[in-house]
């Protein structure tokens, strides 16, 4: 059945006539079960009602009529106060969840900005303090979120186009298939290889579902396998990279494969930023109850304004050539393990990254 306006009423979809400032469908609040300014209103009506008899009682005793002892008017006054006492309370009550109905209201539409006064009892005070804690986080992942996916595509545009053109260039006569023209295609396919393997972490520790291979390892032995792998990579660039550590350390309770992949972000990381004559050292030694793992660089540094942030994803200084995520995942594996990182840095004088990790028990 429709109106006169063409509009079916059975149907959720929005009139024409409905004013565009104002939400579709309009907010059910006073229907069904009774919220807490209906209890109000009818708490009101007894009230009122309670008056009007007692009015009507006063009248007859004032004529005469009945005869009502003094304590009986004292029983309906207090009776009174006391309602108005409920009233009040459920008034200062009611307007607060009010307030929080509307807001969640928003947050489930998906407008993070709501906000609520933190009035009434104090219980009413802690809630709002919460669900405005709870709303601005909501709203800073949010952000995060938008911003992660931004710099992800990013990150994946340049290597696509360098494919891309290299590959039409090939296919258009334009350059040979030869080696030194499918090198940028090979390159720009191992950084897409690497950027995915760095999101599939990051991933799996957003989600908690990081699985560690735990055991004993030889400390030394890890920096030392580690270190290897960029022995060719510092000898091209001229840059010194040292092992310094003492030759037994106990053993640490770790995934070898995840430590090793951390370190090896944290050494690239010190050899992209180290110019050619610097040195990169990586130490080993036991501090505390923790084996501590420290890659010291004689490089650029790190700006006081970006050094509290080089731990957050897709963060680089106006120099980096990286993706911004090497650090980032170092922190979230070396975390995962019960350990701690840190970062220290001077601009112009270098950059040493620690990693502490538990000793195996």
């Amino acid at each position: 059945m429709k109106d006169r306006g063409g509009w079916d009423p059975t149907s959720h979809a929005r009139p024409a006539w409905w004013p565009e400032n104002r939400p579709w469908p309009p907010p059910r609040r006073w229907r069904g079960r009774p919220g807490p300014l209906g209890l109000v209103w009818r708490l009101g009506c007894l009230t009122l009602i309670f008056l009007f008899i007692l009015s009507g009682v006063v009248g007859i005793a004032s004529r005469g009529a009945v005869h009502f002892p003094l304590p009986v008017f004292v029983g309906a006054f207090v009776l009174f106060l006391l309602l108005a006492a409920a009233v009040q309370g459920l008034r200062g009550v009611a307007v607060p969840v009010d307030e929080i109905i509307d807001a969640a209201g928003k947050i489930e539409r998906g407008d993070y900005s709501a906000r609520i006064q933190e009035g009434g009892p104090r219980q009413l005070r802690s809630v709002a303090r919460a669900f405005n804690s709870m709303s601005a986080r909501l709203r800073s992942t949010d952000e995060r979120r938008r911003d992660f996916l931004a710099d992800v595509v990013h990150e994946l545009r340049t290597p696509l186009a360098v494919i891309r053109a290299q590959a039409e260039a090939i296919q258009d006569g334009v350059h040979p298939a030869d080696e030194e023209h499918l090198a940028p295609i090979i390159d720009a396919t191992r950084a897409l290889e690497v950027l995915v393997e760095d999101l599939r972490a990051l991933a799996l520790t957003d989600t908690g579902s990081l699985t560690l291979h735990r055991e004993p390892v030889d400390v030394v032995e890890l920096v030392r396998d580690s270190v290897a792998q960029f022995d060719a990579q510092a000898e091209g660039a001229a840059v010194t990279l040292l092992v310094a550590s003492p030759d037994a350390l106990p053993p640490a309770d770790i995934d070898p494969a995840r430590i090793r992949g951390a370190m090896v972000n944290v050494i690239a990381n010190a050899l992209r930023h180290t110019p050619s004559g610097g040195k990169v050292t990586v130490s080993a030694s036991e501090v505390g109850d923790k084996v501590a793992i420290e890659v010291a660089d004689t490089g650029e540094g790190i700006s006081a304004e970006l050094l509290p942030h080089v731990f957050e994803r897709f963060v680089r200084g106006p120099s980096s050539r990286g993706s911004g995520l090497g650090l980032a995942i170092a922190h979230d594996i070396v975390i995962a393990h019960g350990g701690e990182i840190d970062v220290k840095s001077t601009v112009g004088l270098g950059t040493t990254v620690r990693m502490a990790l538990p000793i195996a028990k």
